[in-house]
């Protein structure tokens, strides 16, 4: 894994206010099933010119990740402006993002 997922660095007021297109990616470093998302995720998003792609380490009782309903690891919240365009939860292969990145692109991503 290139990049570490973090403990919350910011709020969920944090991340409704910022614009343009935001990747959040929910999970632990330790996950197997984040481990083995992660070439298909680097796939997925190597063609969409995101602003940001945040790894954000998840678990019990973090706020973040509570606010957005993550129950499983990875999931990839894909935000235009702050507010929640699309989802991917537990991917396995690039084309498990066909249907969110479509609809990313029709929300104005890149």
């Amino acid at each position: 894994m290139a990049r570490s997922y973090l403990p919350e660095q910011v709020t969920r007021d944090d991340v409704d206010r910022l614009p343009g297109l935001t990747v959040l990616q929910f999970g632990t470093d330790w996950c197997g099933y984040c481990q083995a998302a992660e070439p298909a995720i680097a796939e997925a998003l190597s063609g969409l010119d995101v602003d940001r792609h945040v790894l954000v380490e998840d678990g019990k009782g973090r706020p973040l990740g509570r606010s957005f309903r993550v129950k499983l690891w990875p999931t990839l919240i894909f935000l235009r402006d702050g507010v929640e365009v699309a989802r991917t939860i537990r991917p396995w292969k690039a084309e498990d993002f066909t249907e969110a990145l479509t609809v990313v692109r029709a929300a104005g991503g890149r």
